[in-house]
């Protein structure tokens, strides 16, 4: 059911982002669709950590490790390079939209576009970054 969530949240994410910002881009790319997939298949992996408060919603597009101190030393790497990965993938993300539109310069508006609509369609008990800091949803 959270995959689903997830999956929806990514089409609508698109969908927003397609109606609000720029009406008349195509941004399924075989590189969008590249991308979203890496990003799926990682959600599962970080379902646990989302859910626990290690990871985060930062307010500029990322993910956050928030409380490193609450994942066992063991698993430390393997969350800090899902982590990473996630954040590389929206990186990408956000560059396969602007590139697709021959517009590279967007990713920055693309990028904010995104950011809130992370955090919009985070789970209930997620922490997500606000201007007076750490929040549970």
């Amino acid at each position: 059911m959270r995959l689903l969530k997830f999956l929806v949240a990514i089409g609508m994410l698109v969908v927003s982002l397609n109606a609000c910002a720029m009406e008349d881009i195509q941004i399924n790319t075989p590189g969008v669709k590249a991308v979203e997939a890496r990003m799926q298949a990682r959600h599962l992996q970080l379902l646990p950590y989302y859910a626990s408060g290690a990871v985060g919603l930062n307010m500029d597009g990322t993910i956050v490790l928030r409380d490193i101190a609450s994942v066992p030393l063991a698993a430390r790497k393997n969350l800090n390079d899902l982590v990473n990965a996630e954040n590389r993938d929206r990186d990408a993300l956000y560059a396969e939209i602007a590139n697709a539109n021959a517009h590279p310069e967007w990713q920055p508006q693309i990028r904010k576009a995104f950011a809130p609509r992370w955090i919009a369609h985070a789970e209930r008990g997620w922490w997500v970054m606000s201007d007076d800091g750490w929040v549970q949803k």
